[in-house]
């Protein structure tokens, strides 16, 4: 009988957060966390591989839990998606283990760049002379990136992280998908996950004798809290229809506080080309982005 009350109590305070929190806050809650991801890449000594196998391992496991109700199916489009989310994660690791936060965050949302080239390519959609100038701010901005002194692993962290960039968008592009609508929409973080972790097995079975309780706990909150709850979070304040447009502009939160975390706790102070560059390429996209939503608001007025 006490069982039971403590269940009810605890569906009741359930019910009430839900109702007093706006889908925003479930994806600001989300994206903040999603923004921690740089820091404990850093303070983690394994190598980027290491990583990768504990922290997918951990995050396929967490988003099938809570995603366990809608399936795990899978269709071509859905299995392209999952080989280029595993991409992306992979990339964005290594990219951060081998340049500064900054330039690995940064450089990765430049998805939308890749996304206003070949969006009109995939969907048949008008490429406007807006996107031409949002495109050249954002080529601008990536130049930045490499100016000043580099050394030769900031360049391949550069490239890593350009290339996760890309995979990104190509995800995206894929997501958009009548075919992902199929299934669930999650499954690609499943399975890419787990293309991550048959990737990674032999650097993380390896390193797992001598992984330490600094590491293990890095590990754990990577793929838990930051890749797994804040998932879930993003697609439940997605799901209470929040506006692509709120959601993609709180989502820049997310490169803004990842170098400021990773300068706060660990002291790596990205260069003042890095930082001109990403604000450039963050500016561009969010203004293209608004600009985009009135125009559709005053059709939609106008009809």
């Amino acid at each position: 009988m006490e069982r039971q009350s403590r269940i009810t109590a605890i569906a009741k305070l359930k019910r009430d957060l839900e109702q007093r929190l706006s889908p925003l806050h479930f994806v600001l809650a989300a994206v903040i966390i999603w923004s921690t991801g740089g820091l404990f890449i850093k303070w983690a000594s394994l190598s980027g591989l290491e990583l990768s196998f504990g922290r997918s391992l951990l995050a396929a496991i967490t988003v099938a839990i809570f995603t366990r109700r809608e399936g795990f199916g899978i269709n071509r489009v859905t299995a392209v998606a999952s080989l280029l989310y595993a991409a992306l994660l992979l990339l964005f690791v290594l990219a951060t283990k081998e340049t500064t936060a900054a330039n690995a965050i940064f450089l990765q949302y430049t998805a939308p760049l890749y996304v206003l080239i070949l969006e009109p390519l995939f969907y048949k959609e008008k490429f406007r002379r807006r996107d031409l100038l949002t495109v050249i701010a954002c080529a601008v901005g990536m130049s930045l990136f490499f100016v000043g002194k580099l050394r030769p692993q900031d360049v391949t962290g550069n490239l890593l992280a350009l290339a996760s960039g890309l995979c990104f968008a190509f995800y995206f592009l894929l997501l958009r998908h009548s075919s992902s609508r199929d299934v669930n929409r999650a499954s690609s973080v499943v399975y890419g996950n787990l293309l991550v972790v048959l990737i990674a097995a032999p650097a993380g079975l390896a390193a797992l004798p001598g992984l330490g309780l600094h590491d293990g706990l890095a590990v754990l909150y990577l793929g838990v809290v930051q890749l797994g709850v804040a998932y879930t979070l993003f697609t439940l304040g997605m799901s209470r229809g929040i506006r692509s447009l709120d959601a993609g502009i709180v989502g820049y939160i997310e490169p803004v506080l990842n170098p400021i975390w990773v300068f706060l706790v660990l002291g790596e102070r990205p260069s003042k080309w890095a930082l001109i560059g990403g604000a450039i390429i963050i500016s561009a996209v969010v203004a293209h982005t608004s600009f985009k939503a009135k125009q559709g608001r005053r059709v939609i007025t106008d009809l």
